[in-house]
Formats: C-alpha cells, sequence, structure tokens
C-alpha cells in the first residue's frame, strides 16, 4: 500500500497560486518599510486586511469550493476567514493571553492546515463573462474606496466607542474574558457587542500593518469598499443568474446606500460593524443563499453556515431582520414556482443556517439579555419622541411612518414604485425575493400589532432599521432588467427617470425627519405587490433573460444619483471640540493599563478611544443599559462630583473609591470644584486639560 501511494504523487500547488497566496505577506512586508502615513498607511492596511479577511478564507474555498462566481466565492472567503478569526479569540480568551496569540493562530491554521489542503485541490473554472465584470466592479470599487479615503475625517460619533473597544483588545497583554473590551471595569456586555468578533478582526489588521487602532479604525473602511462591491455583485449574479444582473445589482446598491445619500454615505462607515453588517456580511449571505437556491452543493452551505453565524454575532439583531425577507422569498418561491423543489430546498436550508447559530448565539448572551433593564411606558414614549416624524403611534402601539420608508431618494422611490413589475417575471427567483421580503417586511413595519412587540423586546432605535432590510436594490435591479428587452430605447427611459425623480424626490437624511418621502410609493410597493404576487401565482410569467443592456438601463438610471452624490463630497475637516491634546494622550498612556480615569461624560468617551483605559462613565446614549452598566447613575454621579457645589471632599472621595478611579481628568474650560483638587496629585496641564491622579506617584 506505501509503495502504491508513494508512486502517486500528490499535485503540485501551480506557481499562480504560490503568488496569489504570496502576494499579501509580500505586500505587507514591503508596506513596513515606507511611512505609516498615506500611500504607505493604505498598503499597510490592504495587505494586513487581504491577510486577515480574505486569506484563511480563500484557503477554504480553493479547497472545498464554491466553483461558480467570484463574488459568491469572495462571500464565502469572507465568511471562512471571521469564522477562523472567531476560533483565534476563542483561544485567546480561554487562554487569557493577548492578541499575539491570536496572531499566531491565525498563522499556524493558514500555513499548517488550511495551505496544504488547498495547494492539493484542483483550481475552479471560472466563467469569462463573470471575471471581467468582477474586474469592473472591483475597478470601481477602488475609484469609489479613493473617494471615500480622501473624504475621510477622524473618528467621531459611535466610532469613538468601536474604537475603545478595538485599543482594548490591540493593547491589553491579558485578555482575561470578552469582557476586556468592555468600556468599564466593573461593567457588563454589550448585548449587541458581546463577543466581539469584529473588533478583534480590526485588532488584528492594527496588530500586523503595525499601526495605531485609530489609523484602523478611520481608514480601513474605505479598503473595504471594493470587497463590499464584489460581494454585491456576487449578490446579483447568483440571484439573476447572470453577470448582467450582478453588474445592475451593485450599481443599484452603490446609489442606494453610496450617491444617494450625498458625499459617500454608508461606504464612509464601512469599518464599524453595523455598516460591515449591511454591506458586507448581509449580502455575503444573500450571495450564498440565491447561489444554494440555484444549485445544491454542501460546500456553499457550510460557508452559508459560517456567514449566518458572523452575522449573527457581529450584529445579532441584522441576522434576526434578514430572516424576515427570507422567510417571505422561501413562501413566494413555494407558490410562485412549485415545481422548483431543489431551490425551495435550498432557501430553506439557508434559512436555517442563519436562524441557527442565530439561536445559539443568543442562548449564550442570554443573561446579558436579562441583565437589560426593562424599559417602561416613559422609555416607549420618550424613544418615540427622540424619532419624531418616523414613528406613527397607533393605540397602545405604534408603527414605522410610511414617510420614512420613502425618505431614502430617488433610488427608494422608484424601487418602491418597480416592486409590483415582478409580476413580469414571477417564475424568476428574483421575483420570488421581490415580492415575498417585500410584503413580509412592509407587514411587520406597518402593522402596529407585529411591529410594537419586535420595536420593544429589540428596542425602537434597532427596529426602525428594519426597513433596510426591503430588497429594493433587486427590485429595482429587475425592473432595469425588464427594461433592457427594449435595448436603448429602454436605456434612454431609464436615464430619464433617473433625472426626474433625483430632481422630485432628493432624498432626506437628516437625523430628525421632517417632511419624509411619498408614503404613496409605500402603499403602492404593498398593495400593488400583494396584486402582483396574486397575479404572479396564476400567470406563472418567466419573464426574459438578463442582458447587458439590462445592466446598461441600471447604470444609466442611477448615473445622475451618481453626479449628484460625487458633486457633494467633501473632506470632513471639522475639528472635534472635545478632542484631547496630545499632550494629555500621551500622559495617559504613561498610566498603568486597565486603570480607571473620572472624567466629564466627553472627555471620558475619549479617554476610553485613545488611551488604554477603562473609564467611569460615558455618555448614556453610548451605553448598554444593563443593570453592571447603569449608565444614567454613572452619568448622575459625574455630576455631583464636578458640577455640584453641595458635594463635600468626603463624598467626592466616595465617588472615586466607588468607581476605583486611579486619575481623574479635569476639562478647564467647564465648571469643576478647583479646591478639592489641592487633595489630588497634579501629573500633568496644558491650555485645556489637567491630570490628577489619586494617588502620588512613588
Amino acid at each position: 500500500m506505501a509503495s502504491v501511494t508513494a508512486a502517486v504523487p500528490l499535485p503540485r500547488p501551480s506557481r499562480r497560486f504560490v503568488a496569489a497566496v504570496a502576494a499579501a505577506p509580500a505586500l505587507l512586508g514591503i508596506a513596513h518599510l515606507l511611512p505609516e502615513t498615506g500611500a504607505g498607511l493604505a498598503l499597510r492596511l490592504a495587505a494586513a486586511g487581504a491577510i486577515v479577511l480574505l486569506l484563511p478564507g480563500g484557503l477554504v474555498v480553493r479547497a472545498l469550493g464554491p466553483r461558480d462566481s467570484l463574488g459568491v466565492a469572495a462571500a464565502a472567503a469572507l465568511a471562512w476567514s471571521l469564522a477562523v478569526v472567531f476560533l483565534a479569540m476563542l483561544l485567546t480568551f480561554a487562554a487569557e493571553a493577548n492578541l499575539s496569540l491570536a496572531v499566531a493562530v491565525l498563522v499556524v491554521v493558514t500555513v499548517a492546515i488550511l495551505w496544504p489542503a488547498a495547494a492539493t485541490a484542483v483550481p475552479a473554472e471560472r466563467d469569462r463573462a463573470d471575471r471581467l465584470a468582477v474586474l469592473a466592479v472591483a475597478a470601481a470599487g477602488i475609484a469609489l474606496a479613493g473617494v471615500v479615503w480622501w473624504a475621510a475625517g477622524p473618528v467621531t460619533g459611535d466610532g469613538l466607542f468601536h474604537l475603545a473597544r478595538v485599543r482594548k483588545l490591540e493593547d491589553f497583554e491579558i485578555l482575561y474574558s470578552v469582557r476586556a473590551a468592555n468600556e468599564f471595569v466593573d461593567g457588563g456586555l454589550h448585548p449587541g457587542y458581546a463577543f466581539p468578533l469584529w473588533h478583534s478582526a480590526l485588532a488584528l489588521v492594527a496588530r500586523l500593518a503595525g499601526v495605531d487602532p485609530s489609523a484602523v479604525v478611520g481608514s480601513f473602511g474605505a479598503l473595504l469598499v471594493p470587497l463590499a462591491l464584489v460581494v454585491g455583485y456576487g449578490a446579483g449574479k447568483a440571484l439573476f443568474r447572470s453577470p448582467a444582473g450582478g453588474v445592475a445589482a451593485v450599481a443599484v446598491q452603490v446609489a442606494q446606500l453610496g450617491f444617494a445619500r450625498g458625499g459617500t454615505g454608508s461606504f464612509g462607515f464601512l469599518a464599524l460593524p453595523a455598516t460591515v453588517s449591511r454591506l458586507l456580511l448581509v449580502p455575503a449571505v444573500l450571495a450564498l443563499t440565491f447561489a444554494l437556491a440555484t444549485r445544491w452543493r454542501w460546500s456553499l452551505l457550510s460557508a452559508l453556515i459560517a456567514a449566518g453565524a458572523a452575522l449573527a454575532v457581529v450584529h445579532p439583531t441584522y441576522a434576526l431582520f434578514l430572516a424576515l425577507p427570507l422567510g417571505g422569498f422561501l413562501a413566494a418561491r413555494i407558490i410562485l414556482s412549485p415545481g422548483d423543489r431543489r431551490g425551495v430546498a435550498g432557501i430553506a436550508c439557508s434559512l436555517a443556517a442563519l436562524l441557527v447559530p442565530f439561536a445559539g448565539y443568543t442562548l449564550w448572551i442570554l443573561p446579558v439579555l436579562n441583565s437589560t433593564v426593562a424599559r417602561g411606558e416613559k422609555d416607549r414614549a420618550r424613544a418615540i419622541a427622540h424619532y419624531a416624524g418616523q414613528i406613527d403611534p397607533s393605540g397602545d402601539g405604534y408603527r414605522l411612518a410610511p414617510e420614512a420608508i420613502a425618505r431614502g431618494g430617488a433610488v427608494v422611490v422608484a424601487a418602491l414604485l418597480a416592486v409590483p413589475l415582478a409580476v413580469l417575471a414571477a417564475r424568476r427567483l428574483w421575483a420570488a425575493l421581490v415580492l415575498g421580503g417585500t410584503l413580509a417586511v412592509l407587514a411587520v413595519v406597518l402593522w402596529p400589532a407585529l411591529f410594537t412587540p419586535l420595536a420593544d423586546a429589540t428596542s425602537l432605535s434597532q427596529g426602525r432599521r428594519l426597513a433596510i432590510f426591503l430588497p429594493l436594490s433587486f427590485a429595482l435591479a429587475g425592473a432595469a432588467l425588464l427594461a433592457g428587452r427594449l435595448r436603448l430605447a429602454g436605456v434612454a427611459a431609464a436615464l430619464a427617470a433617473g433625472i426626474v425623480l433625483q430632481a422630485v424626490y432628493p432624498g432626506e437624511f437628516a437625523y430628525r425627519l421632517g417632511e419624509g418621502g411619498p408614503g404613496w410609493a409605500v402603499w403602492v410597493a404593498l398593495f400593488g405587490g400583494a396584486a402582483a404576487f396574486a397575479a404572479g401565482a396564476l400567470l406563472q410569467r418567466h419573464g426574459p433573460d438578463p442582458t447587458r443592456w439590462g445592466a446598461l438601463a441600471a447604470i444609466a438610471f442611477v448615473l445622475p444619483i451618481a453626479v449628484t452624490g460625487l458633486a457633494d463630497v467633501e473632506k470632513d475637516d471639522r475639528p472635534d471640540p472635545y478632542a484631547l491634546t496630545p499632550g494629555l494622550v500621551q500622559e495617559l498612556g504613561k498610566i498603568e493599563r486597565r486603570r480607571v480615569v473620572l472624567s466629564n461624560l466627553e472627555t471620558s468617551y475619549r479617554i476610553g478611544a485613545y488611551a488604554t483605559l477603562y473609564v467611569a462613565a460615558n455618555p448614556p446614549a453610548h451605553v448598554a443599559r444593563t443593570k453592571l452598566n447603569r449608565p444614567y447613575q454613572r452619568r448622575r454621579d459625574v455630576i455631583r462630583f464636578f458640577f455640584r457645589e453641595d458635594v463635600g471632599p468626603t463624598e467626592r472621595f466616595l465617588i472615586l473609591e466607588e468607581y476605583i478611579a486611579h486619575a481623574v481628568v479635569v476639562d478647564k474650560t467647564r465648571r469643576y470644584p478647583a479646591k478639592f483638587f489641592r487633595f489630588l496629585y497634579r501629573a500633568y496641564e496644558d491650555e485645556r486639560y489637567i491630570l490628577y491622579l489619586v494617588h502620588p506617584p512613588r
């Protein structure tokens, strides 16, 4: 047996394969010779990102598949890579080690396990039209990435919350548990980020690139744009079963999520978990789902399980929300195309692959969910008032206002109006998604009896986001492909429609909703979609095959929106009014890691982001409302410590003791008890801030 085995040599990897695998590490080595700014920073982040997010999963795809669309393969590679990151961090937390162990696990798994399996695999044959389409989409993504990179400003808002977590994961010498990334040393886990999977991926990128985590959170998102477009193309190509359909779908997605919002839109925040879930992980799940509905393969199902698990961990509510349109998709496919048993089985397995990891992860974080402070009637009223205009109260419940759903500009309005057109291709896979998914989501968000318990369970802030899971980009892409039957006339009509709708409905993207969009378009989608669904079940029309003219029609429609959006791009150089001074950041870096600093809320929020320290309090809007976190109690204590004149030294020392505060940072532009600080040691002072130590250094 040994002689027979020796006589059959294993196939050697091709030079092209070896070069492709070695490209990212080699590029990273070269990038480390360049400065940490400009092109040098971009090269470092791109190479490190490829090693963390594509290389491990790419080897799995090489070994197992899928072997059809490059876009679907990219989705699978991302999913498998995040699975490897999850394993690396799980071992790191279990061993109470630091990020160096995670790096070692990543390298060992990639080199010792995945490389041998992939090196001997037979490479997949790719369709030439698919390759050309992916190259074109990737080139467009690189161009858009350059715009996003140029326009990016300093890390602000939610980015500071996530930067604080990435910094702790990257810098702590001991990651004693998943709680290490918390903002408070005595706080509880955040229900939405209990296991910091995406934060860990960013920390690994920072470590490999050798740059500060602020550079990753601030700039890495731009380099994810080409990947987002390729994965989006993969979803469209698998759904429409044509490269032209993939191009049409990704063109609409870019216009809806980017240009329609003015400037770079959501692409400017692609490094943050919520945005990367929407623009990368959700399309990855959809790409694998559509591919599985077309052709059954175990490699697709296993990759889909990995993608579903990644989405459930990175942003749990999005996994739940995505299941709703997929459930409608399944029901519609059963009714509109009853003979497609294989497709129905694929969609059903996809739904299970999404919900089972979500259920398992929910069980794991159940103690965290149970520790969340229950929200009463006052909290509900406060939330409804906060989202004024977006919510329509109705008796004891509430629903999402139609004007809020249609506020997204010309793309959203056109897509809502295009939903009934799916009747012209009722037997197509995309028609089942558009009709079933749209009806399922609109039924929930517009019916108070369904929307109220969902929003109460997930919070109104999350519940209102269910509308973003309407399959609108696929509805409009499908309409464009139908218009492609008219060739040049269809392209001209699409261009004219884009110009008119952009002029009439440019969109409203302010945090507080004013007039909103045309609510009647939502009712057209709901009732027109229901009528189209009924007619489609009777007529069973197959519809035309996608052509290049359909892709051109989609591009023509979004062209006016893209021109308008790019004209609004500006470099975000607005200064942060609460920014820490460089001297203060340097002094905070001298304090022993994992110590606690007390300061006012705005300053504390930035201390956690730019120093490897815990804080005593943060703005309640950025803190999970759990029993251990006590965000409003912490805010009251900060107010008592800094601003209340009737609080004596003894009470202030009790506050310091309660939060185990090692240092206090004073913002001199605000009121503070100057006399009290005579009892503390002044370690640093500049034109704005003073750093006091509770106990003088030895």
